[in-house]
């Protein structure tokens, strides 16, 4: 398991985030991305999880009373995964950019056939 703490995998995080084009960035709507330690118990493994509803699918009545969508990173098993931290800061623009394409509407299909799975 890789040593990172906290606040240089949310750092890692940050410069993930840094990395989206500008133009990609002021279309994400009404969503947050956060850092937590552990994935959920049924799937220890996961690197990061989107829940929300994809700009695809929302109708004009959408926003009213929305909340954001949500965006996890998981510091746990990303570290656990890599083994290095050039790895965990690969990995984690890897997830950010696999996460923030569901928003957009991309399914892990098609995430898998254009290498970001």
């Amino acid at each position: 398991m890789v040593e990172m703490t906290r606040e240089e995998f949310e750092a890692a995080v940050s410069d993930a985030l840094d990395l989206i084009p500008e133009d990609l960035a002021r279309e994400m709507n009404n969503v947050v991305v956060v850092v937590e330690d552990a994935a959920p118990a049924d799937q220890p493994g996961l690197l990061g999880l989107y829940e929300g509803t994809p700009l695809t699918e929302r109708g004009d009545s959408w926003a009213m009373g929305s909340l954001p969508d949500h965006i996890t990173i998981f510091r746990e098993p990303t570290l656990q995964f890599c083994s290095g931290a050039d790895q965990v800061r690969d990995e984690v623009a890897v997830t950010v950019v696999h996460e923030i394409a569901h928003h957009f509407g991309i399914d892990d299909e098609r995430l898998h056939e254009l290498g970001w799975s």
